[in-house]
C-alpha cells in the first residue's frame, strides 16, 4: 500500500488521526491553528480532501464537513478522506470572508513563506496538504445577504472534472473557468482535480445546500469506489455553459418575484425596484431565458448592483 503522509504525518492503514497546523498567532500570542481530520480505511484507494471555510463566514461547506465527521461518513471502505472544515480561522472568529490584513486567502495561491497571512495559509495548504490528496471538493457559499442554489462549478474541458461533476450530480454544473491564484488552479498544476460547491449565502444555514452537498460528496465516494452505497439524486442535474446577470438600473428597494433555482423566460416580470417614499415603481424584466442559480436577497440595492445571475444550458440556447 502507498505511504499517505499530511502535514509531514504519516497515516497507516485503519488509523484516524487529528493533525493541526500551526499558520501563525495572534498579536495576544494565540496560537492559530488550522485543524485536519485525516481517515485511512484498511483496503486501498483515492484520497479525497474536503476543504471548507476557505472564506470565515461561509458556514454552511463548515457544516457539510461536520455533519460528515459527526456522521462517520469520512471512514470509508476504502481509500483516505481528508477533512478540513475550516481553513481560514480568523475569518470564522470574526464573521469575516478575508483574513486580518483584508485579503482573500483563495487569491492568494501558491502563497509565500513569508508572505501576507492569507499567503501564508495558502502556502501551508499547498505544501502540506494538496501534493497528497488525488481529488477534492472545495465548498463555498454566495456572498453577503446573495444566495447560490446548489451547484458544482468546475472547468468543463478537462474530462476528470466532468467526471467528478457527473458523480456529484448538483442541480446545476456550471464551466467555470479557473480563477487567478485559486486554490483549484493551483491545485490543477500539480495535477490535482478539485471541484466547487457553491451553495446559500454567507452566515446562514441553507439546509437543502447542506443536504445536497452531503449527498452529492456521497455520490462522488461511490463512484471513486470508497463506499458501495450513495443517496439517488432529488434533481436533475443542468450543465451550464454561460451566466449572465439581471443588474439594478435605478437605487431602491428590490423585491423578488421568483425563486432560486427556476427557469426564467425572456421577456418576464421577474421583480420589482421601488423607493422608499412611493415615487416610483420599476418592474424588473429578464433579457433572456434562464435558470436563476444566483439571487440577490438584499432589500437595500444601488444602481449595478447583481440582482440575479442566470445560467443557460442547451435548451435555454435552443429557445
Amino acid at each position: 500500500m502507498r505511504e499517505v503522509k499530511i502535514a509531514g504525518q504519516e497515516v497507516r492503514p485503519g488509523e484516524f488521526k487529528e493533525i493541526n497546523i500551526n499558520i501563525a498567532r495572534l498579536p495576544s500570542h494565540t496560537q492559530i491553528e488550522t485543524p485536519i481530520y485525516v481517515s485511512r480505511s484498511k483496503e486501498e484507494g483515492p484520497i479525497l480532501a474536503l476543504i471548507a471555510g476557505m472564506h470565515g463566514d461561509e458556514i454552511n461547506g463548515m457544516e457539510i464537513v461536520r455533519r460528515i465527521i459527526d456522521g462517520g461518513l469520512h471512514q470509508t471502505k476504502r481509500g483516505t478522506v481528508v477533512c478540513m472544515p475550516i481553513i481560514n480561522v480568523y475569518g470564522f472568529l470574526n464573521y469575516s470572508r478575508d483574513v486580518p490584513d483584508g485579503k482573500d486567502i483563495n487569491r492568494s495561491f501558491p502563497g509565500s513563506k513569508n508572505g501576507s497571512l492569507a499567503s501564508r495559509v495558502a502556502y501551508h495548504l499547498m505544501r502540506e496538504v494538496i501534493p497528497f490528496i488525488d481529488y477534492g471538493i472545495d465548498f463555498h457559499t454566495g456572498g453577503a445577504m446573495r444566495t447560490n442554489y446548489p451547484q458544482v462549478r468546475a472547468v468543463l474541458k478537462d474530462d476528470k472534472n466532468v467526471d467528478l461533476a457527473n458523480a456529484f450530480h448538483a442541480p446545476f454544473t456550471i464551466d467555470a473557468p479557473f480563477r487567478p491564484n485559486s486554490l483549484r488552479k493551483e491545485a490543477s498544476k500539480k495535477g490535482k482535480n478539485i471541484i466547487v460547491y457553491e451553495a446559500g449565502e454567507s452566515l446562514r444555514f441553507d439546509q437543502q445546500g447542506i443536504e445536497e452537498g452531503i449527498a452529492g460528496t456521497l455520490r462522488l465516494m461511490k463512484h471513486l469506489k470508497m463506499i458501495d452505497w450513495a443517496p439517488e439524486p432529488k434533481e436533475d442535474n443542468r450543465v451550464i455553459w454561460t451566466t449572465s446577470w439581471i443588474r439594478a438600473k435605478h437605487a431602491g428597494l428590490f423585491q423578488s418575484q421568483v425563486q432560486c433555482g427556476k427557469l426564467v423566460h425572456a421577456g418576464e416580470w421577474v421583480g420589482t425596484i421601488t423607493d422608499p417614499f412611493g415615487e416610483f415603481k420599476e418592474n424588473v424584466i429578464a433579457k433572456e431565458t434562464g435558470y436563476v442559480i444566483g439571487l440577490n436577497n438584499g432589500p437595500v440595492i444601488n444602481a449595478g448592483d447583481a440582482l440575479m445571475h442566470l445560467g443557460m444550458d442547451n435548451m435555454c440556447k435552443l429557445e
